[in-house]
């Protein structure tokens, strides 16, 4: 006699979700891209220059996003940098997109910090082996939360970083090498994005070492802010 048998996960399966502003609802973590060297200034000061064939992108764990207050310091590290960044949540299924037809995928947008590893970074980079080490570790990805700008393209607004009190990365997303059409449109030819997924946009110059104790301010011009403490 066959039975019909009950399938399921073997335990619960890990639902990150972000904060909407103005609602209850949350938006579900999907991929987690990020890209690299996308100002002009931020690849200067770090030795190199912008990609200029196409961006350059690597990713981050759904365990690196948090809306905590207070962020443990990590571990294994003797040079934690900050890098403020604009992120970008999409909405819909996207595959080989268009740079016009970009907007129709795009949910909202919020302030991010990249936590970096800069001396695991830079061992990596010098073997020629991957980020990951550097940039995935637990709660290295902060995000304010997501304020709701449906199939809107951001082409300006200040961005901005305090450590203590004193300014120390201010640009404009008018600057990156790379508009949000370019990055969509590119990340969609190798990958295909899905409700839920996250693109960090890379960071301009002034990224430097924060320690245990620090107060980092985050905030973007009709965006939001994101603040929080190294613990």
């Amino acid at each position: 006699m066959n039975e019909k048998k009950n399938i399921g996960f073997i335990f619960p399966p890990i639902v990150k979700g972000i904060s909407i502003a103005d609602t209850k609802e949350l938006f579900p973590v999907g991929k987690i891209y990020c890209v690299g060297k996308n100002y002009e200034d931020h690849a200067k000061e770090m030795g190199d220059t912008v990609d200029k064939d196409q961006p350059f992108f690597f990713s981050k764990p759904p365990q690196a996003i948090t809306q905590v207050n207070n962020i443990p310091f990590p571990t294994q590290t003797n040079n934690l940098h900050h890098e403020v960044e604009l992120v970008i949540f999409i909405k819909s299924k996207c595959f080989e997109a268009q740079p016009n037809k970009v907007n129709e995928h795009i949910f909202g947008y919020a302030v991010g910090v990249d936590l970096t590893r800069r001396d695991l970074q830079k061992i990596a980079s010098q073997s020629g082996k991957p980020w990951d080490l550097s940039k995935g570790f637990d709660n290295s990805a902060p995000i304010s939360s997501i304020v709701k700008k449906e199939n809107e393209i951001l082409r300006e607004g200040k961005i901005e970083l305090k450590v203590n009190g004193i300014i120390k990365q201010a640009s404009n997303i008018k600057n990156m090498a790379w508009g949000i059409e370019d990055l969509i449109s590119c990340l969609s030819k190798y990958i295909t994005l899905k409700p839920g997924d996250i693109i960090f946009t890379g960071t301009p110059a002034g990224v430097g070492k924060i320690y245990p104790g620090d107060k980092i301010e985050a905030s973007i011009e009709n965006v939001g802010k994101l603040t929080f403490s190294l613990t």
